[in-house]
């Protein structure tokens, strides 16, 4: 079974555990339920299946059952609480914390890295730039960057780029991208994409207010549809902007990093047709 830390959500480790000691022993969900002082022989399944949460005072009494102790048991603690967070504030205090606790341990956690990376805007920004400007200092990169940085700032995003592994440093100073992704979990990654994508969106009223219109370009349509239509529409949307990845691939002689935002989203709730017949 893999150790706790490589986890990022606390049902899997949960479910292996379970599958764990049943492969080597006589295990049911009654027993897991009797070892962790539960009165419903179900109710670590229910957990395990999405179909409930580890309550607060239950997280210590399965811990006892996994046999977790020391930074074994405050991680899993950790993950229930990023796990069972309701809101995207309440998830990503819990991811900061899961980061704090495994820097205090020099332990990695991916997700933390992913989140790191998607949270500040600033962070791809300098993996594009970055390459672009061989020998440049601190200070030049941030000055060509229109999202505010400072050198210190470049200075510590270049640190954490090379140390994610997600930019490499040439022995002559220079920097080049890695192949390697930015990869988290199901949970971590839609959080962190959702921070991006809102902080894109305020530097693009940015751009409308700052860039010169043939710098930019942004168009709107405001349509009715219904979800069919919509769904067809997205799949368009999805085919467009890899063809938009696929012409940027091409191009040798990249001079500037751009933003391409793609949004369609709602401007009212949905009508009942049934609504307006009730009003005649």
């Amino acid at each position: 079974m893999k150790p706790i830390v490589e986890y990022s959500d606390y049902r899997q480790y949960m479910c292996d555990f379970y599958e764990e000691r049943k492969r080597s022993s006589y295990f049911t969900w009654r027993k897991f339920a009797e070892l962790a002082g539960f009165v419903s022989p179900t109710y670590l399944k229910l957990v395990c299946d999405g179909k409930t949460r580890l309550s607060k005072p239950g997280i210590a009494k399965a811990a006892r059952a996994m046999g977790l102790e020391g930074f074994d048991f405050t991680y899993f603690a950790l993950l229930v609480k990023f796990g069972n967070a309701k809101t995207d504030a309440e998830k990503e205090a819990a991811l900061k914390e899961l980061e704090r606790e495994a820097r205090l341990n020099k332990i990695r956690v991916v997700d933390a890295d992913a989140f790191r990376y998607y949270e500040n805007p600033a962070c791809p920004i300098v993996r594009e730039l970055a390459p672009l400007m061989p020998g440049a200092t601190f200070g030049e990169m941030a000055a060509k960057m229109k999202c505010g940085v400072t050198a210190l700032e470049v200075r510590e995003i270049l640190h954490f780029l090379v140390k994610a592994d997600l930019l490499k440093k040439n022995d002559d100073g220079t920097y080049e991208q890695t192949e390697k992704s930015v990869k988290g979990s199901k949970e971590a990654i839609p959080l962190a994409i959702r921070t991006l994508n809102r902080k894109m969106g305020e530097y693009a009223v940015r751009s409308i207010i700052r860039d010169s219109v043939d710098e930019r370009n942004f168009s709107g349509v405001m349509m009715g549809v219904d979800k069919p239509t919509y769904e067809r529409i997205v799949n368009e949307i999805n085919a467009f902007r890899k063809k938009i990845v696929s012409i940027a691939n091409e191009c040798q002689n990249i001079d500037q990093v751009y933003q391409m935002n793609l949004q369609m989203f709602p401007l009212t709730d949905k009508v009942d047709p049934q609504d307006s017949k009730r009003g005649e």
